[in-house]
């Protein structure tokens, strides 16, 4: 499974793609953060906070992911190599878990030239450190966790179709309605007990809560289920069409 996942993130990095996924990501944040006016961005807000990323970072990787994930299983079916993939000494879960992690570390690659702006913003504050590390920590985390689910979906996208194009378009759908749909739907809910169970389905309502620096067994735990149903539903969804 090692050999796998090596291979499978190494050929991130053999063609363009993975490059220009962390290029976007790191280009688009930077120039929201930094450059272009606005309420995303660092100085004006007069507050040393990184909030325009992790308010960002999710509608971006709501994009970049399913481009990454796009092809994952896709262009094994158009080629014709995942029958040869079928072939060796290693089982349908391991195969998925294989690709899946290499997702996840291209995802975390991606994140990790960030920590600049942390040290940026704990530099700048007046005094040195006044940011809230805590709560920074937690939205690193919860961005981590949020982009591995992301990560789950575009992996289950690209098992039912062999057109990467159509698992891009339903990964993002998918994405996005994980993300938000819950939200939209509790906020037209009549009572609020149902409001708040349809919130707390969807992935923001975790995401927030990680944000405010506290890490809450129910909303990692949320995190661990949803990632672990799509990924043995990739692995179904591949034992159906063998």
């Amino acid at each position: 499974m090692l050999v796998l996942l090596k291979k499978e993130f190494s050929n991130f990095f053999a063609s363009p793609m993975g490059y220009i996924v962390i290029g976007v990501f790191l280009i688009l944040t930077g120039l929201f953060l930094w450059v272009f006016p606005g309420e995303y961005n660092i100085l004006d807000s007069g507050y040393a906070n990184m909030d325009g990323l992790f308010i960002l970072a999710p509608w971006l990787y709501l994009f970049l992911v399913p481009a990454v994930t796009m092809r994952l299983f896709a262009e094994e079916k158009r080629t014709g190599t995942i029958e040869l993939l079928f072939t060796r000494p290693i089982t349908k879960l391991s195969i998925v878990i294989s690709k899946y992690l290499a997702g996840v570390l291209l995802v975390l690659f991606s994140l990790f030239p960030t920590l600049v702006y942390f040290v940026s913003v704990y530099v700048m504050g007046d005094p040195i450190g006044v940011m809230d590390v805590g709560g920074t920590w937690g939205s690193y985390i919860g961005l981590f966790f949020l982009a591995a689910i992301y990560v789950s979906i575009g992996l289950f996208a690209s098992s039912l179709t062999d057109n990467q194009i159509i698992s891009f378009i339903i990964s993002a759908v998918l994405c996005f309605f994980f993300y938000y749909g819950f939200d939209l739907m509790a906020s037209m809910a009549l009572s609020g007990v149902n409001a708040t169970f349809l919130s707390s389905l969807g992935i923001n309502s975790h995401y927030e809560s990680m944000s405010r620096g506290v890490i809450d067994s129910r909303d990692v735990i949320y995190y661990l289920v949803v990632i672990t149903l799509f990924v043995f539903a990739t692995k179904e969804v591949l034992e159906k069409k063998k």
